[in-house]
Order: structure tokens, then sequence, then C-alpha cells
């Protein structure tokens, strides 16, 4: 099950879910790349969107506007649903409208094959000097066994002697089992708030999150440059939303 968490007023691109890319709404276009892959449901705290998903026949639930994070509505909409202990869940966000399907596909893969009791998985892809300047871009350091080490907006790791290195940058994509993620919203801590980034509640309270490097094209929509840059990219390559 994919579930694509979709806020209607996002504090940096007001509205972004509904914006067009490809001739579609952005929520849109990201689910039916999941659909690829999966079921998919969103998950929304505004009666809008959940119209806009019914008029381009895209699954979608009405959750609480009060959530800290995507995956904390996710869970919620995993309680409605009534999906089972079993089930492998995965949190798609929605302003990722070029996620290749084969990204999904690798953290489901990573995610029935790992073997812990907290099973969470993300994934991350190489990236340049220049782009680890970019505070909008999340970074990533992992550690010798494929775990996440930590996550910033920050530079990471810092280079002491200038330009060179190795820098990856995170995607925001979750798989976890129904008793991990319930785990998940049950957890604390003072990290996230302070980047502004919720997989940190995780690592501060002990858990690993397990990563899977992979090359893709998807950015994360966060400014309206980000947003122009993606409307070249699918333009380029003839997506069009009304196929």
């Amino acid at each position: 099950m994919i579930v694509i968490p979709a806020r209607l007023n996002s504090t940096r691109l007001p509205r972004k879910v509904l914006l067009p890319v490809g001739g579609v709404p952005m929520v849109v276009a990201t689910a039916r790349r999941g659909l690829e892959v999966d079921r998919v449901v969103v998950a929304t705290d505004s009666p809008e969107v959940i119209e806009v998903c019914q008029q381009y026949k895209i699954d979608a639930i009405l959750t609480s506007p009060d959530h800290k994070s995507g995956t904390d509505r996710v869970n919620e909409a995993v309680e409605l649903l009534g999906l089972g202990e079993e089930e492998l869940i995965v949190n798609l966000q929605g302003d990722e409208p070029l996620i290749e399907p084969e990204v999904i596909e690798r953290v489901l893969e990573r995610l029935k094959n790992l073997k812990r009791s907290f099973k969470m998985v993300s994934c991350y892809k190489s990236i340049g000097f220049r782009e680890v300047q970019d505070p909008h871009l999340v970074k990533v350091v992992v550690d010798r066994f494929g775990d996440a080490l930590y996550f910033s907006r920050s530079p990471i790791p810092y280079h002491r002697e200038g330009e060179g290195g190795q820098f990856f940058a995170h995607l925001g994509i979750y798989g976890f089992d129904r008793k991990s993620l319930r785990r998940f919203v049950q957890m604390e801590g003072w990290l996230e708030h302070l980047e502004k980034l919720e997989q940190l509640r995780v690592l501060e309270n002990g858990e690993k999150i397990a990563m899977v490097e992979v090359e893709s094209r998807g950015i994360g929509v966060d400014t309206w440059e980000d947003l122009e840059l993606v409307r070249q990219l699918m333009e380029q390559k003839g997506q069009n939303g009304n196929k």
C-alpha cells in the first residue's frame, strides 16, 4: 500500500500539491507514479484535495489538519483504512511527481528483506559539491552497513579541506511495516523540530533507518525554482497527465 500525505497549505510553497505539472495537479502526477507499483491512497487535510483526486479517479481519505508530519498523517490514514498488521506501507511525498516506480520497488524490496524488529527504509542518491550547499535539499550520511547516521539541511559531512568528497541527497520516500509505523508516531524528539525533518525522531530514539542507494531524477518540489525545473523536465520527456 502506498499512502501519499498531501497537506494543502504547505509553508514554503502554498497549495503546491494542486499546482499543475505535466497537465495535472502535482499530487495526481505523483499518485500515477505510485499506481505503477501498488494501490495508492492520498491522505489529506483538505476537502478540496479530496475533490480533485476524485476527478482523476485517485483514492483519497480525509485526515486531521493537526499532524506534525506527513508520516503521522499516513498513520491516521492506515488506521482509518483498517490495514492489517502484516501490511507493508510506503509513505510517498505528494511533491515527487518525477519519482521513478523502480525507486519505490527498491524500497519495498529492502523492506521485505529487513530482519529487525523496527523496520523502516528510505533511499538516497549521489549529488555534487554545489548541490550539497542547498538548504532545501536534505542530505544524509550512511554508515558502512547501509543505515542512516544523520540527515540535515546543512552540508554533511563537512569537508574540512574544501571541495571534493562524496555527498548524498535523501529522497522523500519511506517504507514501514504496520508495527513500526505505529512506533514512529509514538516517538518524540527535539532534532525533528530543529531541522524540520521528521525522520530524525527515529535516530534520536535509537532506532535505525535502512537506506537504499538509487539513481533517480526525482525532485522534491519545495520552491518555485523546483517547480519550474520539474515542469521543464516533464515537458522534455513528453509526459502529459491527460494521456
